[in-house]
């Protein structure tokens, strides 16, 4: 499952940095997260760690991503995949 950030977020640009998958950007209003590069950390880290910095706690699963450990884990092997020489 990917993460989300709530409404709750008060841009204080901690999140971003620590995204291995560069899934975290600013977005109009608040910072967000691509639910197409984020494996919460999977591969990385044992946790997440935009939760792990966030001082208010506004990163929470997003219920529409839902995805499975072995999903999560095939994400990771996708985004860090060598490309193949042509």
């Amino acid at each position: 499952m990917a993460l989300l950030i709530t409404d709750e977020c008060i841009n204080c640009d901690v999140c971003e940095p620590e995204c291995p998958n560069g899934a975290i950007s600013q977005g109009v209003e608040i910072y967000v997260i691509d639910p197409r590069r984020c494996t919460e950390c999977v591969g990385h880290f044992d946790v997440p760690q935009c939760v792990e910095v966030c001082p208010v706690d506004c990163i929470i699963l997003d219920p529409q991503h839902r995805e499975t450990g072995n999903e999560l884990k095939d994400k990771y092997a996708r985004l860090t995949a060598e490309p193949r020489p042509s």
